[in-house]
């Protein structure tokens, strides 16, 4: 179910007329509208929920969040008026504020404990405004910034203000108030030099510089294809670059950085057509290893760096052990695996200082270019695979399940290497092997008591907080 998250300029400046004789306000609630009909067309549209944000403070700038209904978005909408100031930074920070409301009340992102893609309440957030100064009661700045502080609880527990499911879009209004006796450019519709600009990139998003209504309607097109169930990955490229295929010129191989060296994309996550939510078994992992002493955890990015290494590898798969897989959204680093051709090797994925003992880590899975050479998968496996699965390989087919003293000593090694948050998805994948047994009940899942209970509570005070905001719109309107 997919959340649709408009955040509407009404600052002063948008009341500003076009040569169409309409305001810049107009034309934002006439854009949502037009979005709403184009996303209509699609049956997955059913799910969505549609958020209305505005530049004013909180809680009266949150028009319709997460109580809601679909006719209050839409009465809210037609109500718009534009005063104030263009204080952007703000509105956005209350927007993701408003989205990571319900998270921690989920347990969504699994602090701690790895991060599993197929948890995910995928957002967009459409941000309309006119790319004026921004100016608050501070006066003007040059620069979006985000307020570091906030009041929802657990916020330090990420670094950014965003998660890897959430991505920012800003339409910037370009309309003059003449009509342009120039033809326009055709062709694709470029991106902003506003200051939201590079917020939307970090978020895996983008900014439409909109000089005309054909482009709005260009760019509203645009965004209806955007909304997709996936999270967004950092992948960067660890060691050499792989050697030149064989029929390679010498003049076509490049030295130096290269474009599919560091790719910031979406991994889909496609829903289960049985049940219509995702199902998978692993997680990929954090960025350090769990402490059982440390009274906190370390805050994580937003977005996982994922590191490859182009040295070929075996697409380790064996039966009744459960793997996951997530096409890669095109770019720079899939074209290039692709051109490639070698549907039959991998390259190996790593998070940094996942391991205990290891920088780089234990590969995780791994990137493999499709059978069809079509697109590119990333494998989501135990942790460190290369040596689980051949255990496991010789438990079935070796042992028949009846484990000698060496395997299980070779398996209690292999434990000592898996961060101890892996220990519940291992215990699945075994019981569905047919192994159920072999991991002892008393083993620690790595989190520290006060950790624990820091998670409780922060749950318990976002509970409370979601029925203080829902009771203030509801003696507001």
């Amino acid at each position: 179910m997919p959340v649709l998250l408009f955040l509407i300029d009404t600052s002063a400046s948008m009341n500003q007329r076009t040569h169409l004789g309409t305001t810049y306000l107009d034309i934002a609630k006439g854009a949502v509208e037009t979005f709403m009909k184009l996303r209509g067309r699609d049956p997955a549209s059913r799910g969505d929920r549609y958020m209305l944000v505005n530049f004013e403070d909180v809680p009266f700038g949150i028009k319709a969040g997460w109580k809601e209904s679909h006719a209050t978005f839409m009465t809210e909408l037609r109500n718009l008026q534009a005063t104030g100031l263009t204080t952007i930074g703000q509105s956005l920070r209350n927007a993701f504020d408003l989205l990571n409301l319900n998270r921690l009340v989920t347990g969504i992102d699994n602090y701690g404990q790895g991060r599993n893609p197929f948890f995910l309440e995928p957002a967009i957030i459409i941000a309309i405004t006119d790319g004026n100064k921004l100016t608050s009661s501070g006066g003007v700045q040059d620069e979006l910034h985000l307020p570091l502080t906030t009041p929802l609880p657990g916020s330090e527990l990420t670094k950014e203000p965003f998660r890897w499911d959430q991505r920012l879009f800003a339409l910037v209004l370009r309309i003059s108030g003449n009509a342009s006796v120039e033809p326009e450019p055709l062709g694709g519709v470029p991106s902003d030099d506003s200051p939201i600009t590079p917020m939307c990139e970090v978020t895996g998003g983008r900014s439409y510089s909109v000089f005309s209504q054909r482009m709005l309607n260009q760019c509203l097109e645009s965004l209806v294809q955007k909304i997709q169930s996936g999270v967004v990955i950092n992948f960067e490229k660890t060691g050499p670059d792989p050697p030149p295929l064989e029929d390679t010129p010498a003049e076509v191989v490049k030295s130096g950085p290269q474009p599919w060296h560091c790719c910031h994309k979406l991994i889909y996550v496609r829903p289960n057509p049985k049940t219509g939510v995702p199902i998978g078994h692993w997680p990929i992992p954090e960025a350090f290893w769990p402490d059982q002493n440390s009274p906190t955890l370390p805050p994580r990015s937003a977005h996982p760096h994922v590191r490859f290494s182009c040295v070929d590898a075996e697409p380790m798969v064996i039966d009744k052990v459960p793997f996951d897989k997530y096409e890669l959204e095109p770019s720079p680093l899939t074209q290039y695996i692709l051109e490639r051709k070698s549907p039959h090797t991998c390259w190996q994925v790593f998070v940094c200082n996942s391991a205990k003992y290891s920088d780089l880590g234990q590969p995780f899975g791994y990137l493999k270019a499709s059978t069809a050479l079509n697109c590119v998968n990333l494998f989501v496996m135990p942790y460190n695979y290369p040596v689980l699965l051949p255990l496991l390989d010789d438990l079935i087919k070796v042992h028949k399940f009846k484990p000698t003293i060496k395997w299980r000593q070779s398996f209690e090694n292999y434990l000592k290497t898996m961060p101890p948050y892996y220990i519940g998805s291992l215990r699945k994948a075994l019981r569905i092997m047919g192994a159920p047994n072999l991991l002892a009940d008393n083993l620690e899942y790595g989190l520290s008591y006060s950790v624990v209970s820091y998670l409780k509570k922060l749950s318990q005070q976002v509970s409370f907080q979601m029925f203080y905001l829902s009771l203030i719109s509801i003696l507001i309107s």
